[in-house]
C-alpha cells in the first residue's frame, strides 16, 4: 500500500445532548490519505477517511428550576399542563 499524495486533515466538533442540564463536546481530527493498492494482478486506487477522537468533555450548565418531560403529547394536551 503506497500513498498518493499529501494526507488531509480536518477539525470537526459535536455537541450531544448529556442530561437536563449537560451537554457532552467532542472534538476529533478527520484523516484522509488516497492511497495505491499494489496486487500482483491490478492497482486499485482508493481513498481511506478516519475519525479520531481528541478531546472529550461535559459542559454543566445551571439546574432548571422545573423540568417537564412532553414527549409524547400534541400540542393541545401540552397547553393544559402550562395553563
Amino acid at each position: 500500500m503506497l500513498t498518493e499524495g499529501n494526507v488531509e486533515t480536518d477539525l470537526r466538533t459535536e455537541f450531544k445532548e448529556a442530561g437536563i442540564n449537560q451537554t457532552l463536546h467532542r472534538i476529533y481530527l478527520e484523516v484522509k490519505c488516497n492511497v495505491s493498492i499494489l496486487t500482483p494482478y491490478n492497482v486499485i486506487h482508493d481513498t481511506i477517511t478516519n475519525q479520531v477522537l481528541l478531546v472529550e468533555g461535559v459542559i454543566i450548565g445551571n439546574i432548571p428550576d422545573a423540568y417537564y418531560n412532553l414527549e409524547g403529547l400534541d400540542q393541545s394536551q401540552m397547553v393544559d399542563i402550562i395553563e
